[in-house]
């Protein structure tokens, strides 16, 4: 027995449930807006593992990368199992509950990591970034239940934007409450965790509408008495992994996004770094350079959303390969601030509209009632390049004795060779792959 779709049972998804879904963005940006990219990592290595970076200088940042590291392992391994357990039991909505709440309770609970509480805050990170993700896979697991394929462009485009301006606002409020607390004469160690206190309120708050209107569209498959939900996760994996040839093309775009994405996951973890140590830019005019590049990369996949579902999936995501390419190769030539905003502001846009593209056309290869599991494999290939792609950078930058150009320049290889790749992938194809499956 298949899972039975409820598309025929419920009502089609209406604006109010379609905005309960993109709201999530909006609600879990902020996590990796503060705790990831700005705030608490620069304050973990600063703060917290002052004491051990001052013994052995780089320990602090490479126990960070550890912690992340770890999380992103994790996820790329139980992904598509969880996923396929949630297909089964029909139960996305109750694991993505679970997962926000695992996500909220740890952020929280990182303001009780104070100077020297080293392990307590990795454990913590960990944990964060681990429901982190798999939330975030979980929410994109519903995109082929809400609407046709020929608007899931736009509808992925929309939540993307719609999470940057989250990004922004949680942003905003916490550099609001440091810039207060500082005016106080406060020490970090008081003011950052009230801001980590600020980001878990904010991520349950708007996180609400998603559990209150989105609704379960599958019905579960009974699982039989002498088997687990996690040996069936299992199965159903390995049955799709069988039958990969029939979803060529969903395996062969994986590829392609594996490639590109460490591209990206590259960019996203060191771009901050390399405006810092290459072109000179302050603490203060990093943060408004991601503030503005949070605004481009919501203008990306808004504009890119709607012009995937004009022009086609394929043919928009090279678009926005060649602008990651021109983007690299601004950032590799700047040799003035001014150019570096430049290129900024080009990476941001590219970096909206592929993320964006990405996730809806592995949704249009998904058949309806398998959506948590092949988006679950999307979640494998982001965490994996998420991986791969920073310690390529590193490895580079090391053998070049902290050559941060050349470093970047091997970055461009990625988004070059996706290119390539991608000109492999059938986009009609796999769409009918996924009806015929459905």
């Amino acid at each position: 027995m298949n899972i039975v779709n409820r598309q025929n049972l419920w009502p089609p998804a209406g604006r109010k449930e379609l905005l309960a879904w993109a709201l999530y963005d909006f609600a879990n940006s902020g996590y990796t807006t503060v705790v990831l990219t700005t705030i608490y990592s620069a304050y973990f290595v600063g703060v917290i593992a002052a004491d051990i970076d001052a013994r052995s200088a780089g320990t602090g940042t490479l126990l960070w990368a550890l912690a992340v590291g770890l999380a992103n392992f994790i996820v790329m391994i139980s992904a598509p199992v969880i996923g396929a357990m949630a297909d089964h039991r029909a139960s996305k909505k109750v694991f993505l509950l679970v997962s926000s709440i695992g996500c909220v309770s740890a952020t929280a609970l990182l303001a009780l990591a104070g100077p020297g509480d080293v392990w307590l805050a990795m454990s913590l990170v960990t944990l964060s970034a681990t429901m982190f993700a798999a939330g975030e896979n979980l929410i994109a697991a519903f995109l082929p239940e809400l609407v046709p394929k020929e608007n899931m462009g736009r509808m992925s485009g929309y939540g993307w934007s719609v999470g940057y301006f989250g990004g922004l606002l949680t942003l905003g409020c916490c550099l609001w409450i440091i810039y207060r607390g500082r005016q106080l004469g406060m020490a970090d160690s008081d003011i950052i965790p009230i801001t980590l206190l600020v980001t878990a309120g904010i991520f349950a708050l708007t996180a609400l509408p998603t559990f209150l209107c989105l609704r379960e569209r599958a019905l579960a498959q009974p699982k039989g008495e002498k088997i687990s939900y996690i040996r069936v996760g299992f199965l159903r994996l390995r049955h799709t992994l069988q039958h990969a040839l029939h979803f060529r093309d969903l395996f062969r775009f994986l590829l392609t996004l594996a490639v590109y994405q460490s591209g990206v996951s590259t960019v996203v973890v060191l771009a901050a770094i390399y405006a810092q140590e290459v072109m000179g830019f302050g603490r203060q005019e990093l943060i408004v350079l991601i503030m503005v590049v949070n605004v481009t990369a919501a203008v990306g996949a808004f504009i890119c959303g709607h012009l995937q579902d004009r022009i086609g999936s394929v043919p928009t995501l090279a678009m926005t390969l060649v602008l990651w390419i021109v983007a690299i190769l601004a950032a590799f030539i700047a040799t003035e601030q001014a150019q570096m905003w430049i290129a900024g502001n080009i990476i941001g846009v590219a970096m909206g509209a592929s993320q964006a593209v990405g996730r809806a056309l592995v949704s249009q290869f998904t058949p309806v009632d398998r959506s948590g599991e092949f988006l679950g494999l999307w979640g494998l290939v982001n965490r994996l390049s998420a991986i791969v792609g920073p310690i390529s950078y590193g490895v580079v930058n090391y053998l070049t004795a902290g050559n941060h150009r050349q470093a970047l320049l091997s970055t461009l290889m990625f988004f070059v060779l996706g290119l390539l790749l991608l000109a492999r992938v059938n986009e009609k194809r796999g769409k009918t792959a996924a009806l015929q499956a459905d």
